[in-house]
């Protein structure tokens, strides 16, 4: 691994994850510092100039949201020739999107959901019977679908929809209609997250919750929710786990990452979602999962670093 002494930890933002950004970035500095390197947490929104960031042997992004996984400041580190964790601008880029990451797992052969993609929300001020009537006809066979916006995180502006009148409720009360949306095949089953750390799986999670599904309440209000480590047979554990490094491989994803998946009723895994900088707070799945096989927080950051060269 190349020397590394003075490490930034870039963390806060403006987006709707800024609260767990800090949180996860508090976590990591301190870590960071146990683990013997030179730390300053760096607040991104007093940046003036990412060229100050030139001062770090490496940054590790703890940035949520846009501004820390839609790939740009991936960019803008690459042209400064400055090192930090995870993916690059493309793969941020992909995997921000939702569409454009069913797109590369659909031409990859991994299971997703059926989907289909709108460019904002229709207006519910007149003809709501016939609101989401050709939403439903993509999916006759199911007897629920969601919408998702193609790009935000923690399951903002997510929501289940199983008729006209859950349609137009969830679009009234979405922060951000005017933007582009995808309508998803709900499948019932149960619902995983993997950890990817220098291309090894580890343990599967499950999520459980009391939720209709992992929306914001369940990831970070609800005292509610659990994560276990997946009990699965063997041959499950090993179809769920090369599911999740063949879709972290289509993504061209690096370092680490967290594949979200769900499992139907008859077995079959679909990957929901790929994270590029998946949430490190306390009781964030990522040091959840690397507590199973008996590592501490601080190693799970210390292997995010090495991953990352």
């Amino acid at each position: 691994m190349q020397k590394i002494n003075k490490i930034g930890v870039l963390y806060g933002g403006s987006s709707s994850e800024r609260e767990i950004s800090i949180q996860s970035g508090e976590g990591v500095h301190k870590a960071i510092l146990d683990l013997g390197y030179n730390s300053d947490l760096i607040e991104f929104n007093n940046l003036k100039d990412l060229s100050e960031l030139s001062n770090y042997d490496f940054i590790f992004i703890a940035l949520h949201g846009f501004e820390g996984e839609g790939g740009q400041i991936q960019k803008n580190l690459d042209d400064l020739n400055i090192l930090y964790s995870g993916s690059n601008s493309q793969c941020c880029k992909n995997t921000w999107n939702k569409k454009l990451t069913k797109q590369i797992l659909n031409h990859n052969n991994i299971n997703t959901p059926i989907w289909f993609e709108v460019s904002k929300l229709p207006s519910v001020k007149s003809h709501h019977t016939k609101l989401s009537s050709s939403c439903f006809d993509k999916f006759r066979p199911f007897n629920a679908i969601f919408l998702k916006p193609q790009e935000d995180g923690s399951s903002i502006d997510i929501f289940k929809i199983t008729n006209d009148e859950n349609s137009i409720s969830a679009i009234q009360k979405c922060l951000n209609p005017n933007r582009p949306f995808i309508y998803e095949e709900y499948i019932s089953g149960k619902e995983f997250t993997v950890t990817i750390i220098d291309n090894i799986c580890l343990p599967p999670i499950e999520i459980i919750s009391k939720n209709e599904f992992y929306d914001y309440d369940a990831k970070y209000l609800s005292d509610d929710t659990l994560l276990i480590e997946a009990k699965l047979n063997k041959k499950e554990l090993i179809e769920i786990n090369s599911i999740s490094i063949n879709a972290f491989n289509a993504l061209n994803c690096k370092g680490w990452a967290r594949v979200d998946l769900i499992q139907d009723i008859d077995g079959e895994f679909y990957v929901i979602e790929i994270n590029t900088v998946p949430g490190m707070t306390s009781h964030s799945c990522v040091p959840k999962s690397g507590s199973f096989l008996g590592m501490s927080y601080n190693e799970v950051v210390e292997k995010i670093i090495d991953a990352s060269f």
